[in-house]
């Protein structure tokens, strides 16, 4: 079952992103012959499905049980993530953490991951020295890294998928997709009958108006309460 999932991610990826010129392989070419997620955790140091491996520290995998109800799919490693080799870890992570405990649920009881698994990134000298700042990741990225996404949910078969962000909730609705229109609403995917999409923590913490800051950061917290008390 797994197999025959993964051989028709690409055609999904298609069906969902646009078509440019120039896109080649994806990492369905680094799947390893067993899929597991310790196969794939092993299998993704390899991956050279688009360029982003040539700058990023290392890939970063999802993390969490193999049984999780709840999968949390953001957009990609930050610069604190690509240096410890794990999802969520930085200023976005202790926020989600944060979210997650309001939300009465535990960090370590939901596998959290990203479509894309390396960092993309500029870098920028100021009078703090360099600093890395984050790139959205483009459509040929996104389309390259899809089969781990793709590997993982077919493994865990979760029930419920909280998308974080623009980039995860086109990534598996469509790239019509807008949060700020269909935010907290349950909607059917080909993994999983419920699957909502809410604010990135990333974005909440970009968000300069305080007030406006505060709203998103409680609609985070709503969200994943939503998803939580969803029916089993």
């Amino acid at each position: 079952m797994i197999d025959d999932l993964l051989k028709q991610a690409p055609e999904r990826v298609e069906s969902m992103i646009d078509q440019h010129e120039g896109f080649a392989e994806t990492a369905m070419h680094y799947m390893p012959e067993h899929v597991e997620l310790e196969t794939l955790r092993e299998a993704i140091q390899c991956c050279q499905a688009c360029d982003l491996h040539r700058h990023a520290t290392q890939p970063v995998f999802g993390e969490g049980p193999v049984d999780a109800r709840i999968v949390l799919v953001g957009e990609q490693p930050g610069d604190q993530e690509d240096r410890q080799g794990r999802p969520f870890v930085g200023p976005a992570g202790k926020l989600l953490d944060q979210a997650l405990q309001r939300a009465g649920i535990r960090r370590d009881a939901v596998y959290v991951t990203n479509v894309v698994k390396h960092f993309k990134f500029v870098e920028k000298t100021g009078v703090r020295g360099k600093r890395r700042l984050h790139q959205k990741p483009n459509a040929r990225e996104v389309y390259a890294c899809r089969p781990w996404l793709e590997a993982e949910l077919a493994l865990i078969q979760p029930q419920l998928i909280v998308c974080l962000g623009a980039t995860a909730a086109q990534s598996l609705f469509g790239r019509d997709f807008q949060i700020s229109k269909r935010r907290g609403q349950f909607v059917a995917t080909d993994w999983c009958e419920r699957t909502i999409a809410t604010w990135h923590p990333a974005a909440i913490l970009r968000m300069p108006d305080r007030a406006k800051k505060a709203e998103m950061e409680q609609q985070l917290v709503d969200d994943l309460v939503r998803a939580n008390d969803a029916p089993h």
